[in-house]
């Protein structure tokens, strides 16, 4: 049974536009008089709808090829492209639609498609817009891929980046993002990795939780902000052999301790308003009907109050492929009982909505599940303020689409995601006098900016242009490396070859998961080529997940991670490598020696303690890691506990310090070792973090403040419970820090 709450959120008042809806009076049914709570209006309306009218709410149409009469793919609107009112009244008829996917409009065609769904409904319904917004919005700003948000542990970034990407996106009459991604990144075969914010569940959440505020801002009745959808709900970032959809295998203990504390902030601190239910199943349930996660959880524990979408199929595979269901109705109705509201394409309109219909009547769906379904989908277009505001204003989108302040992030992001991993003899930077320089590799003359992003798109700078942008009087010789005996002649004639190498749309993003973590085609043996030659070599990363590079780590001085940096991505290599960006960015994700090592997270249990006999079980790279040009020290680390019986924080101090050469910054990191407890739980696990900005010779004092509930453990009797006892503090630049100290919790 689904749980129902009293939500009030107060619409704010955005300006009248052509063609919108006369102001409410108060001979007006309830559901539109803007002055009412919207959960009064929500009750209102659902009671005045028909069962078809309810079944309709909670489907997904797409917008190509109905609605929009030209396009440039399958699911791109061309800029000039027009409504079809026939066509969309053959798909639609009089019932409306839940939502609309699939399209990327401008405001005029969103405008048009909007009021024709309210004059041809008989409620005047509006619907609710959803597209893929990422790291970007359409053809507008082409962000950094999260995995490149996380790496410059900077929660500003992502709620700058959000807040850009939902204005965009909100201008051009889109009302929600399917964003971020809060799984965490376990499993690096997982061709989705490059979507994550990392392993950890603290920096994920912390990460999320900026995300979705500034995604949504103060509130969704604005002309700029957008719903949030973090996803996929939930543990999705394990699959079994690394194979997206497939199993996960662990414990509530695990998932409440891990995969849930990196969705939790999101919910109870940014009040997401909407989130999509996984592909997968945890221990034999299928995620899209588990009334655990999204019932008792979700709603209950968390308090969510807005709608859950699945993800694309999620429902038929209850059918075809976890076996958990015997027809289509069975699949949908279980579906929506378990806390699923809206389908996305599982199945065709037709099926959806007569299995929604046939299920009310002879009683396998509860009424009370049905109208809870609906109700969160209206409660999320009545905090849009899209029953008031409807349509939105064609002059907001050339103010913001592509605006200087969003390059500008975007490139910030890209310069504090680049992350060092090696610089023997302080190779980088590399000096500007440089004549000839090598540039080789299929990533030199791209722009890579991961999936779910059209590389066509932005000012696609690649690391060729930004080489040659930075340094006008060096030759740049560029060589794609296809042909290995040709890249070497060209290195030979160089001071210095940089290798361009790693992976591409198509080897890493959604459905792409791969058996090994090697560079891809004939890339090592290009490496190792060029290298022979003794001419100082630098390895340029742009990658979707850790690669096993173990070769390059022990024969190439300098090393270089960039991962998919965006529209500014080539410039920002480009900075970094001949020393005009300090890098400071640091791995998020543990990069292994073998792909036998996986799983390889830092936070395992301390009861992994076996060796193997052909090799280390010590990664390659650290979570956490990451070089700078210049050095930094930690000292004076101390800790004060809380009072007997007190809730208060624990309060942590370090003082870090440029003890190099030039300005950089670096990443303060805390991590948390319970001495005892009562189960069984992470050997260390990061806490809180931030990133500092120091001059030479300047130090900090960084105050951490942890909150007792981050110690919290759930128990043997299935609570969440801080236990008395000692705890161990952990400090410095990555998870192998050695800086530690110790308190005391007391018994209550």
């Amino acid at each position: 049974m689904r749980l129902t709450g009293f939500f009030i959120v107060f619409l704010l008042t955005i300006s009248f536009q052509p063609g919108q809806l006369s102001a409410a009076k108060d001979d007006l049914p309830p559901y539109k008089q803007p002055n009412l709570p919207i959960e009064e209006r929500v009750h209102d309306l659902v009671s005045r709808m028909t069962l078809e009218e309810k079944a309709r709410q909670l489907d997904m149409y797409a917008g190509i090829p109905d609605f929009a009469d030209k396009a440039t793919d399958k699911t791109h609107a061309a800029t000039d492209a027009s409504f079809q009112p026939a066509a969309t009244e053959k798909l639609l008829g009089n019932l409306g639609a839940g939502s609309i996917h699939d399209l990327y409009p401008r405001a005029e065609l969103a405008n048009n498609i909007q009021q024709w769904v309210i004059e041809h409904s008989r409620l005047g319904i509006p619907a609710l817009f959803i597209e893929e917004g990422l790291h970007g919005y359409s053809d507008g700003t082409v962000f950094p891929a999260p995995i490149n948000l996380s790496a410059t542990w900077n929660p500003d970034l992502a709620h700058r980046t959000a807040a850009a990407i939902a204005s965009e996106a909100r201008a051009a009459g889109v009302h929600m993002i399917l964003a971020p991604v809060l799984d965490l990144a376990r499993e690096p075969r997982w061709g989705r990795i490059e979507e994550d914010f990392g392993e950890d569940p603290y920096l994920t959440g912390q990460f999320g939780l900026a995300y979705v505020q500034g995604a949504q801002g103060k509130s969704l009745a604005s002309d700029h902000t957008v719903v949030a959808e973090p996803k996929h709900f939930a543990g999705h970032g394990s699959p079994e052999s690394g194979l997206n959809t497939s199993p996960v295998h662990m414990g509530e203990r695990e998932l409440r301790s891990t995969m849930l504390k990196a969705f939790e902030p999101a919910f109870r601190e940014g009040h997401a308003a909407s989130t999509m239910a996984a592909y997968h199943e945890i221990d034999g349930v299928p995620v899209a009907e588990d009334s655990h996660l999204f019932e008792d959880i979700l709603r209950g524990e968390w308090g969510f109050r807005g709608f859950v979408l699945s993800d694309l199929g999620a429902i038929r595979r209850i059918l075809e492929d976890h076996h958990t269901a015997a027809t289509s109705q069975q699949a949908i109705v279980d579906a929506i009982t378990g806390g699923v509201d809206m389908q996305f394409y599982d199945f065709d309109h037709a099926t959806f909505q007569n299995a929604i219909i046939a299920g009310y009547k002879d009683g396998t769906l509860d009424p009370d599940d049905l109208d809870g379904a609906v109700r969160s989908v209206l409660r999320v277009k009545f905090r849009l303020g899209l029953f008031d505001h409807p349509f939105t204003d064609p002059s907001l989108s050339p103010q913001v689409k592509r605006s200087p302040e969003h390059l500008a992030t975007s490139l910030e992001s890209a310069r504090q995601s680049m992350t060092l991993l090696k610089n023997d003899n302080h190779t980088l930077p590399l000096p500007k006098t440089l004549k000839r320089v090598a540039l080789i590799g299929p990533n030199a003359n791209i722009a890579r900016y991961g999936d779910y992003e059209d590389e066509k798109n932005g000012k696609h700078i690649s690391i060729l242009d930004g080489l040659r942008t930075l340094l006008p009087d060096t030759t740049i010789d560029f060589d794609q490396g296809t042909d290995i005996s040709a890249a070497v002649a060209k290195a030979r004639n160089a001071e210095v070859a940089i290798l361009a190498l790693g992976e591409y749309q198509g080897i890493s993003g959604e459905s792409f998961d791969r058996q090994t973590l090697d560079l891809p085609g004939n890339q090592e043996a290009l490496l190792e080529a060029v290298a022979a030659t003794g001419k100082p070599v630098v390895l340029v990363l742009e990658n979707g997940r850790p690669l096993t590079i173990s070769w390059a780590a022990e024969h190439v001085p300098a090393i270089l991670e960039a991962w998919y940096p965006g529209e500014f991505g080539g410039q920002a290599v480009a900075e970094t490598l001949f020393g005009d960006n300090n890098p400071g960015g640091k791995l998020t994700i543990t990069f292994p020696r073998a792909i036998g090592q996986i799983p390889v997270y830092y936070n395992h249990d301390p009861s992994k303690t076996s060796k193997y006999v052909d090799g280390t079980s010590n990664p390659l790279y650290p979570f956490g890691y990451g070089l700078s040009y210049t050095t930094f020290a930690f000292d004076n680390l101390a800790v004060t506990s809380p009072a007997p019986g007190k809730c208060d924080d624990v309060i942590v101090t370090v003082n870090v310090t440029n003890t190099g050469d030039r300005p950089g910054d670096e990443v303060a990191q805390l991590y948390l070792h319970h001495d005892t407890s009562s189960v069984e739980v992470p050997d260390k696990a990061l806490k809180s973090f931030e990133r500092v900005h120091l001059d030479p010779g300047q130090h900090k004092t960084v105050t951490f403040h942890l909150k007792q509930s981050e110690l919290a453990v759930w128990n043997l009797k299935r609570q969440w419970a801080v236990e008395p006892g000692s705890y161990t503090i952990t400090a410095g630049d990555s998870s192998q820090a050695e800086l530690h100290a110790s308190f005391k919790i007391a018994k209550q």
